[in-house]
C-alpha cells in the first residue's frame, strides 16, 4: 500500500547555534556560558563548531540538494543581545535575517528555536540564570524582538529546546545556574520560570502574527524494569512529572494536578503566583514538538525512599536487556517513538512534530564514501514507526527533522560522535579543512524525501 506523507510534509535538519555557528567573538556577539567551556581530551571547545557563521550557504545548498524543505536552527541570544538584557546588536540580527532569506530562496521553511542552553554569560553570572525573574523578563523581551524581526517570514517557532530537562537535574547545568545548593525549591522555581518565559513569548507571538508555536520536550519512552507494581508506578510518575506536567500547560494552561498536589504536600516553593496563572490562562499551542533518540528503563528497587520523582531516572535507570544500544549506550527503540507519538496525540489532540531524531556513531573518512548503513537502518525504522503512528493509529504529524544531519559537535562537544549524513572533516582538536563530504545515507534520505516518505528501501 502506498503510504506517502501528506502534501507539505516537512523533511529537514535540526541544529543549535553553538554546535554550528562558530564566530564566537565576531559580529558584536557577546559571551555565552559555552564560551567558558574548555576543550577536553574527548571534546572540542565551542569557538569554531563547523563555522556556519562564515560558510552556511554551502550547508544550505547541501540541504536543498537533498530535497529538504525545513531547517530548524537556533538564534544565539548573546549574538543578538550581547548582555542578554541590554541593547540589541543589529549586526547579529542581520546575520539571522540573511540566513532566513537564504533559506527561503532555496524553498526551505525556517523554524526558529530561541534557546538551546547557551544563556548569555552576563545573565548567568549576575542573576544565576533562570532562577531569577529578571532573566524571565529579559528572555521575553528578546523573544518579542525576534518575533518582530522575523515573524513575517518564519512560520514555525519554539522557545526552549527540550524544555522538560528543566524539570530534571539537568536544569542546574542548562539554565545559567552557577552557584547554590541545588535545592528542590530551586529546581521547581527554574522549571516554573522557564515555563513562564515560554508563555510570555508564545502569547505575544499569537497576538502579533499568524505564526505557529509549540512547546518542545526531550521525550524518551520510559518502561518499568519489571512487572513489579512499583516499577510501573515510577515509570508513570516520571512521565507525569517530566512530560505531562508541561504538556498540560502548553495545551490546557495549567500544571498537572498530581504535580501541584505533590508540591503542596512537600512544602515546595516554586514561586508560582496568581498573576502567573493568568498568563497561563492565555496560553495555547499549535503543535507539540519533541526530540526522540531512545527509550529508558526504571527500577524502583534501587531508588531510595523519599527521592523526588524528578530524580527517579538519575538514580533508578537501568539498561533494557531486550534492546540493542549504540556505542554510547543509547537504546535503539523505534516502537517507543511510535508510542510517544500516539499516546501524546491521543491525550492532547495537537499535531505532533518530531524535530530531533538520529544516532551518533564514531566515523573516519579514508577518501571513500562512508558506508553508514547503520544510520540508514536507524532512520528507516524510525520513519516507518512514525508512518505506523500516522496511518495505523491516526496521528497527525507535521514533519520529521533529523538531528545534526551535517556533522556537528555532540551536546558534550565531542566531534567524534557524529549524527550527520554529511561528514565534516574536523576532529576535536584539529580543524583540518572542514570539507563537507556526503555519506551513503545522504543519497538514501534524498530518495526518501523525493518520494515524500513512500520509498524507504
Amino acid at each position: 500500500m502506498t503510504q506517502e506523507m501528506p502534501k507539505g510534509f516537512l523533511w529537514g535538519n535540526s541544529v543549535s547555534s553553538m554546535q554550528t555557528e562558530g564566530g564566537y567573538n565576531e559580529g558584536g556577539k557577546g559571551k555565552s556560558v559555552y564560551d567558558t567551556y574548555p576543550a577536553t581530551e574527548n571534546s572540542s571547545d565551542w569557538k569554531v563548531a563547523i563555522d556556519d557563521y562564515h560558510n552556511y550557504p554551502e550547508d544550505l545548498d547541501l540541504m536543498a540538494n537533498q530535497g529538504m524543505n525545513c531547517y530548524r536552527f537556533q538564534i544565539s541570544w548573546s549574538r543578538v543581545n550581547p548582555e542578554g538584557d541590554g541593547e540589541f546588536n543589529e549586526e547579529g540580527i542581520k546575520f539571522y535575517d540573511n540566513l532566513i532569506n537564504e533559506l527561503l530562496a532555496r524553498h526551505i521553511e525556517p523554524m526558529i528555536c530561541l534557546y538551546h542552553f547557551d544563556i548569555p554569560l552576563h545573565l548567568a553570572e549576575k542573576y544565576n540564570g533562570f532562577l531569577d525573574r529578571h532573566v524571565v523578563e529579559a528572555f521575553i523581551k528578546y523573544g518579542e524582538k525576534m518575533v518582530d524581526c522575523f515573524g513575517d517570514r518564519v512560520k514555525y517557532w519554539i522557545t526552549f529546546n527540550e524544555q522538560n530537562l528543566y524539570s530534571s537535574p539537568e536544569a542546574f547545568r542548562i539554565s545559567g545556574y552557577l552557584k547554590g545548593a541545588k535545592t528542590d525549591d530551586e529546581l521547581y522555581q527554574i522549571t516554573h520560570h522557564v515555563m513562564l518565559a515560554h508563555a510570555g513569548v508564545a502569547n505575544y507571538l499569537h497576538k502579533q502574527t499568524d505564526d505557529l508555536i509549540g512547546g518542545m520536550l526531550a521525550y524518551s519512552e520510559v518502561y518499568p524494569a519489571s512487572a513489579l507494581p512499583k516499577d510501573v508506578q515510577y515509570a508513570r510518575q516520571i512521565d507525569e512529572f517530566s512530560n505531562r506536567n508541561l504538556l498540560d500547560v502548553f495545551v490546557h494552561g495549567h500544571y498537572s494536578n498530581e504535580v501541584l498536589t505533590f508540591v503542596k504536600n512537600h512544602n515546595i516553593n516554586m514561586d508560582f503566583t496568581d498573576a502567573d496563572q493568568e498568563i497561563f490562562n492565555q496560553l495555547s499551542s499549535d503543535f507539540i514538538a519533541f526530540s526522540y533518540y531512545q527509550s529508558v528503563t526504571v527500577s524502583s528497587s534501587i531508588i531510595p525512599d523519599g527521592t523526588l520523582p524528578n530524580y527517579y531516572l538519575e538514580v533508578g535507570g537501568k539498561e533494557n536487556p531486550f534492546l540493542k544500544v549504540s556505542e554510547w549506550g543509547w537504546s535503539i527503540d523505534p516502537l517507543g517513538f511510535r508510542d510517544i507519538l500516539t499516546k501524546t496525540y491521543n491525550s492532547y489532540g495537537l499535531p505532533m512534530f518530531p524535530i530531533e531524531n538520529g544516532i551518533g556513531v564514531r566515523e573516519k573518512y579514508d577518501g571513500h564514501e562512508i558506508q553508514d548503513d547503520y544510520r540508514i537502518n536507524y532512520h528507516r525504522a524510525h520513519i516507518q514507526a512514525m508512518k505506523d503512528a500516522m496511518f495505523e493509529d491516526g496521528v497527525a504529524v507535521i514533519g520529521y527533522l533529523g538531528w545534526g544531519l551535517i556533522d556537528i559537535p555532540s551536546s558534550s562537544g565531542n566531534m567524534e560522535k557524529r549524527y550527520g549524513m554529511v561528514y565534516v572533516n574536523r576532529g576535536n582538536h584539529d580543524l583540518r579543512n572542514m570539507k563537507r563530504i556526503p555519506k551513503k545515507s545522504y543519497g538514501w534520505f534524498k530518495k526518501v524525501i523525493a518520494s515524500n516518505g513512500n520509498d524507504l528501501a
